[in-house]
């Protein structure tokens, strides 16, 4: 038999419990992109929010012009009217459309895609500012200006300009 003589063992003892506080890298950088994301979040949400307030706000003036026409039948006010807001809404996508006048104007108009029949009615629209006051068809000039609206007040609907006319 062998004798028992060697070192004094210990029983087998655990670490202390890790610290809480600092956090390792991992939750820091988790942390970081956490922060980034709700940071991008709530600028598109404020964009889109700013977005949807315009085109409420535009729609809303279109309405108060078609009411004040029922109210006073001024063809000259609400032909002005309609005209200067189609061109408010366009020197968003192209500056020079505040300039444009004749064909140059309807092929701004023409970048949002819409139908022949649309187009020929703001066409016409143009023509009633140079003209004395005439009876017009009010419903249809309004409607062809809401569609256009509603569709140039969504960016990604606008046709780029052509090379040419991007150049000058």
């Amino acid at each position: 038999m062998i004798p028992l003589t060697g070192p004094q063992l210990r029983d087998i003892h655990l670490p202390a419990e890790p610290a809480w506080w600092p956090p390792a890298p991992g939750w820091w950088a988790l942390a970081l992109i956490a922060l980034l994301i709700t940071g991008v979040a709530i600028a598109f949400a404020r964009k889109y929010r700013g977005v949807l307030r315009q085109r409420r706000e535009v729609m809303h003036e279109l309405e108060r012009m078609a009411a004040q026409y029922d109210r006073d039948a001024d063809a000259a006010r609400l032909v002005g009217g309609l005209h200067q807001l189609l061109r408010r809404v366009a020197r968003r996508h192209d500056a020079r459309s505040t300039r444009q006048r004749g064909e140059a104007w309807r092929r701004t108009l023409a970048r949002v895609p819409l139908d022949a029949a649309t187009m020929a009615q703001l066409a016409e629209l143009e023509q009633h500012l140079y003209r004395p006051p005439t009876a017009f068809d009010h419903v249809a000039t309004i409607a062809a200006v809401r569609r256009w609206l509603q569709q140039a007040l969504q960016p990604r609907r606008w046709k780029p300009l052509p090379a040419e006319q991007a150049d000058g």
